[in-house]
């Protein structure tokens, strides 16, 4: 076999080798340098372990023979074997005539550290460490290292006496004990009850500042939340102020925009005023003429009242002719002025590209003064009113994407888009009529259109020509006429839109029926308008008019 440090081979041990029998040393005793440190002392190691199906009794050494234990486990020698040579064991009988080991055991592997001793603790076994027959030898003493200081121990966080709690004379008295052990003569240890002192002061402050700090935003949050809000008491003074509120503004931009004009001391009281007020949610968009210094209840009361409104509204249809008289009149203007204001600074209004201006068009504005409500008080410039009429009309128009919806339907541009839907919102009653008078526009504007030869004949372009709205209207004066307005004598469409059309209205136009239509006839005078396709049945609702009117 292979012994660890010595090399493969089975040759015998050599007898001077002094790992075998008595060490080399000739029966001698070991220098004293190289005795074992064990001092003759008994080692104990623990029991053996068991390999394979060997017992108890009879167990591989590491030479391959079998060694024997006794009943406590102690592994038995025999002496007459100890120290002697290979050659010995050869004459001593250990073999038998077969040829087979017997049953004598080899003396003990010196390179094994438990061949001579006990395999169990308890076994008493002479210590061998440091005497002459310890192996590998001790070094002489001249060869030997200092043992190494110890190192200094260094106490943890959690020893320091503000997190153990112990006392700092017990703290002190550890620490000059470890320095004589040390043999370091230092200086004494400072006191540190003036440094626990201070920890104990900053966590004081800190814990205290927190609170402090918690209680303050505590307080402000439940002021903010939950106290009164600051807020006037009464009708407010005699001073008057205007106050825009924009489309969409809800109740904390509302309250924000009074506060600011000095209506209402907070935001959050006129919030609140208006949550406890029946319908006060329904403030609309618009100007209004409030008082300063109101409390939050009487500014939600008057806003809620239509007489506090100072709005221009601007109804599907209405003519600039009507819009232009609202505002001078909110405004407290003389008759006439938003229209020669009109007049002169149209360009600068915010018109979209595609709106036209020639010298047949009556009103460049015409048409682009978005139906919907706008604030207007005494203060404001018309120009201001008009300039917020024509952006709601051109997002609007260019949301709907006019120009390409125009060329679908047979038309040049936007422009007389929104000229179709002036006159469908003029014509038109119901969305129902509105789609229906469309298709009657677009099929007289054919080029085949032979029932009126592309002529549109209708009494509404007449009626915004002469700024009337009279149905009854002579032949003769239709035909005396010359005015590209009057669509009896002039084929295709007007110079320009006759009113300003509605939402309704526009998206009819942009959507019309295809049944054919291509007359009608408001059959009671009024608001009943009935669709004919042939001149026939044209014939036969013209009939019902005039009975129905006295004719």
């Amino acid at each position: 076999m292979t012994e660890y440090g010595r090399g493969p081979g089975p040759e015998p041990w050599h007898p001077e080798d002094p790992l075998y029998g008595d060490g080399g040393w000739g029966g001698q005793q070991a220098p004293a340098g190289m005795r074992s440190p064990y001092d003759g002392r008994p080692q104990q190691h623990p029991q053996a372990p068991q390999y394979g199906d060997w017992t108890q009794e009879q167990q591989p050494g590491y030479d391959g023979q079998p060694q024997h234990f006794d009943a406590s486990g102690q592994q038995q020698y025999d002496p007459q074997f100890a120290g002697h040579t290979q050659q010995q064991f050869h004459q001593g009988g250990g073999w038998d005539a077969t040829g087979t080991h017997g049953q004598v055991p080899y003396a003990a592997d010196p390179g094994d550290p438990y061949g001579q001793q006990p395999v169990a603790y308890g076994g008493e076994q002479p210590d061998l460490y440091g005497t002459e027959d310890a192996y590998p030898p001790p070094e002489p003493p001249g060869r030997r290292r200092p043992e190494p200081e110890p190192e200094p121990e260094t106490a943890g966080e959690e020893d320091h006496a503000f997190f153990a709690g112990g006392g700092e004379d017990e703290e002190e008295h550890e620490l000059q004990s470890r320095r004589e052990r040390r043999g370091k003569g230092r200086k004494p240890v400072k006191s540190k009850k003036r440094r626990t002192g201070c920890a104990c002061m900053v966590v004081v402050l800190v814990f205290g500042g927190g609170l402090a700090g918690v209680g303050y935003f505590g307080y402000t949050f439940y002021q903010n939340r939950f106290g009164t809000a600051p807020d006037f008491a009464g009708d407010g003074i005699d001073e008057t102020v205007t106050v825009e509120i924009p489309k969409g503004a809800g109740g904390w931009e509302i309250g924000r925009r009074l506060k600011e004009a000095g209506v209402v001391k907070s935001a959050d009281a006129f919030v609140h005023a208006q949550s406890q007020t029946p319908g006060g949610n329904g403030i609309q968009a618009g100007a209004y003429l409030l008082k300063k210094e109101m409390s939050a209840g009487s500014a939600v009361k008057l806003m809620m009242d239509p007489r506090s409104q100072n709005n221009v509204v601007v109804t599907p249809g209405e003519r600039n002719s009507g819009v232009y008289a609202a505002i001078d009149k909110k405004l407290e203007l003389s008759n006439g002025t938003t229209k020669k204001v009109a007049q002169k600074q149209y360009k600068s209004l915010g018109l979209p590209a595609w709106a036209k201006n020639s010298s047949d068009i009556m009103d460049p504005l015409e048409g682009f003064l978005w139906p919907a409500t706008y604030p207007a008080a005494k203060g404001m410039k018309p120009e201001t009113v008009l300039r917020q009429m024509v952006a709601q009309a051109k997002q609007k128009y260019t949301a709907y994407g006019l120009d390409d919806k125009a060329r679908q339907l047979g038309l040049d541009n936007a422009f007389e888009l929104v000229t179709v839907a002036s006159l469908v919102q003029a014509e038109g009653k119901t969305h129902d009529d509105f789609r229906k008078m469309a298709e009657v526009v677009y099929n007289r504007l054919k080029p085949d259109n032979t029932e009126t030869n592309r002529l549109l004949q209708f009494d509404s372009t007449y009626n915004y020509l002469k700024g009337t709205s009279n149905i009854h209207i002579s032949e003769k004066e239709i035909n005396s006429n010359p005015s590209p307005y009057n669509t009896y004598t002039h084929k295709g469409l007007p110079p320009g839109p006759i009113g300003n059309p509605g939402e309704d209205a526009l998206k009819a136009t942009l959507n019309p029926t295809e049944d054919g239509w291509i007359y009608f006839v408001a059959t009671d005078g009024t608001n009943n308008t009935e669709f004919a396709k042939t001149y026939a049945e044209f014939q036969e609702l013209k009939d019902k008019f005039n009975a129905n009117s006295g004719n």
